[in-house]
Parts: structure tokens; sequence; C-alpha cells
């Protein structure tokens, strides 16, 4: 055998090796997965909120991008807890997805639910939106400013009432009217946004922290008013509007993530395929418009920074609760 075979022999051989071992072209990778059978975003609030409103726009474009159908059930109740328990009952196929916000962090300091954690039996996925909420009240209330409500409400003869739709809003109504020493005010629990934005537009109830989306239409038709939202900048959908900081009353921030969550046990590749899916579907530009219209912004990132998300939030609420019961 000369030597110039031998030569070509090992670099044919080291050639062949080296095709073994290296990474295979993207084309030739294994596919992200999508789902076999049609896949259920469950909404554990009543419809007409934000919540919902997201959760249907990026459901559509889930069911175009996975070629299934996207159905969004809404399951209110037991402050969220029905809808978000059908989540943890299911099978971690990534067939049952949940939608949530920060007060999922609270079903455990509510009463009655004590000792029930969901976030023990949930896997974060991702965030699909954020808003700040706002501090709403009613257009025949006669005030302009949160100053201005506060100050009215201090020295009204009749009680002023504050609307809440969930244990998020509920604990920044106690944390109000704690701080604002307005202690003849009442907190009055409603079961869904809907419902709290009739009696104020009625003015049954005065004031409300709640989503922007719910309330834009009506302050659009003059029935109620925005005085503040508590981000830590102004709303793009509510320019004029100013963050609660710049109205005197900064200890009231608070962001709402959109955030979606999937039975524990889901594999890593399926939670990392459905997070890619939803950074695809927020890009579309009728779920931009939608979520725009809705007072939020698009933010998707990976399981393991909603993960730390939802950790440090939790952390803020319940650090805030301690301070400020749900008792009410």
């Amino acid at each position: 055998m000369s030597v110039t075979f031998r030569v070509k022999h090992l670099f044919a051989l080291s050639a062949v090796a080296l095709a073994a071992i290296a990474p295979r072209p993207a084309s030739a990778q294994a596919p992200l997965w999508r789902p076999a059978k049609p896949v259920t975003v469950v909404v554990p609030y009543a419809p007409g909120g934000g919540t919902d409103t997201v959760a249907r726009a990026v459901s559509r474009q889930l069911a175009v991008l996975w070629q299934q159908p996207v159905i969004v059930e809404n399951i209110p109740g037991a402050d969220g807890l029905i809808g978000t328990r059908r989540v943890m009952d299911a099978a971690p196929d990534g067939s049952t997805l949940l939608l949530q916000v920060p007060s999922i962090a609270l079903t455990r300091y509510t009463p009655g639910l004590r000792g029930i954690d969901p976030l023990q039996r949930l896997l974060p996925v991702t965030a699909v939106a954020q808003a700040s909420n706002a501090i709403v009240v009613s257009a025949k209330m006669p005030v302009k400013t949160l100053a201005e409500f506060v100050a009215y409400c201090g020295r009204a003869a009749q009680r002023c009432a504050l609307g809440t739709t969930d244990n998020q809003s509920r604990l920044m109504s106690n944390q109000f009217v704690a701080e604002t020493k307005l202690a003849d005010a009442v907190v009055v629990n409603y079961r869904g946004t809907s419902a709290v934005v009739a009696d104020l537009v009625a003015n049954n109830v005065n004031m409300s922290f709640t989503g922007i989306a719910a309330a834009l239409p009506h302050a659009k038709a003059g029935t109620l008013r925005f005085l503040a939202t508590t981000g830590d900048r102004r709303a793009a959908v509510l320019p004029e509007v100013p963050t609660a900081q710049e109205a005197g009353f900064g200890a009231f921030r608070s962001i709402n993530w959109f955030g979606v969550f999937a039975p524990a046990g889901l594999p890593a590749p399926v939670a990392q395929a459905i997070a890619a899916a939803l950074r695809e579907a927020v890009q579309d530009p009728d779920v931009q418009r939608t979520i725009a219209a809705a007072g939020a912004e698009p933010v998707v990132n990976t399981p393991a920074e909603f993960a730390a998300q939802v950790r440090q939030e939790s952390a803020r609420l319940g650090s805030l609760v301690q301070r400020y019961s749900l008792e009410q």
C-alpha cells in the first residue's frame, strides 16, 4: 500500500468520524413539539376583562400556528381557584393551559382557602403580556384627581365604596383604605370585572383598582373616569392619565402580568415549545393591536425567567398581605 493511498484513507476515515459527531443542520433537527389534539386555555375569571381579552387574542394565533383548535374556557369562581384547579388536575401533556395574573399568588392567603397553593402544582411557562392596573371612579363622582377623591371620601356624609375584582385588587383596596385613613370606606367584593364596572357606571360603588381594558370603553363614553395608573410609566393607551407615583400615591404600584401555566410535570421541551409558539403568536399584528387596546404590551420570556418573575411577585404580595389583610 503506497504512502499516498494510506494518507487518503486516513483523511476519508477522519471525514466520516467528524460527520458523525457534527451537529445536524437546523432542517434535520427534531421539530418543536406541537399538540396532537385540541388545546384548552382556561381563564379562571368571567369574560370581559383583560385576562379574557389577552387569552382570546393569543389563542386565535396559536390555532393558526399549531393547526389545532385552541379553545378559551372561562371558569370563574372562588377567586380564580375553580378554573385554576381544573388545570392543576389536568394531564401534563400540553393540551390544557391556564392564563392567570399575579392574584394567583394570593390564593393561599384567601379566607376559606388557606393551605391551598396552586403554584405548587403548576408550571410557569411564560408571560405573554403585562399592563399596569388603573384607579377608576364613576364619572358621577365630583372629583378629577386621586387627591380629590381621598378628600371627598374623608368628608362625605355617605361612606365611599371600593369595588374589587380579584385578590390583588382586594389587597390594594384594603391598603388604600388603611394608608389614606379612610376608616369609614367599605370594600365590596365582586365575582367579575363586568359586574364591578356596571356598578361603577351606576355609582353604586365609587372607585376600583381594575384592569384598563374593561373600563376603557366606558371612560370613552364618559361614564367612568381614570384617576391614575399603577405602573412605572404612563400607559400608552392613556397618555393623559398620571401614574399613581405622579399623583402623589406611589405606594400603590402594581404591574399585572398575564402568564401561561401548565400542570406540574409538563416535560421541559414541551414547555419550551409552547413558550416559543407564544413568542411567535404575539408578533402577529392583530394580536399586538388587541393587546395594546387592552392597555397592555407583549412580553414573552422563557419558562425559567417567568418562574423567577412569579417567585418575585409572590414574595412582594406575601409581604403586603401580612400588613393589609384580605379579610374584608
